[in-house]
């Protein structure tokens, strides 16, 4: 896997943009079917969290997952299904991030700094934090839940990544 150029991005995002409803479910309900533990941490945990801060958040923070999902596949393929992957896979990606994150949280690199050595998505990062940046500029009360947001859409790109390299490795 490589870090999407600009033009490969925004072919992407253009892709990921201009999908209808019913297509749009349909690549969903094929992710929810692929990789269903991922799915359920990525569209109901991980929303929770958020929306305990703000709950517009936790629906553009939905959107955006949506939006990464049509990246990965656009670029690099179908999304490889949990099959694919060793069956102790997802809980060994949580173990190592709960590590991560803990050993981050007594250091002052931040964790866009950490993962930005372990990933090389920044155009998508840059994307998705200016998504939320402009979203919450829009109400005040979406502030609060900004960092959050950050931070869960940057697992979740971590963890696909590490899906498409795992799967070709």
């Amino acid at each position: 896997m490589h870090e999407l150029t600009t033009p490969e991005l925004y072919k992407a995002l253009e892709y990921a943009r201009s999908l209808d409803e019913t297509e749009g479910r349909k690549i969903l309900n094929q992710f929810q079917a692929d990789q269903p533990v991922l799915s359920q941490m990525v569209f109901q945990l991980f929303p929770m969290a958020i929306n305990e801060q703000n709950q517009d958040m936790s629906h553009v923070f939905m959107d955006l997952c949506f939006d990464i999902i049509c990246v990965y596949q656009h670029a690099f393929g179908k999304t490889p299904t949990q099959d694919e992957l060793s069956p102790e896979w997802l809980e060994k990606q949580a173990e190592l991030l709960s590590t991560q994150l803990q050993s981050l949280s007594k250091q002052k690199e931040s964790l866009q700094e950490h993962f930005d050595q372990q990933i090389k998505q920044t155009g998508l990062i840059n994307f998705i934090n200016d998504s939320i940046d402009e979203f919450a500029a829009e109400d005040k009360k979406r502030k609060p839940a900004i960092k959050i947001t950050e931070t869960m859409l940057l697992i979740v790109t971590h963890l696909f990544s590490n899906i498409y390299t795992h799967s070709k490795a």
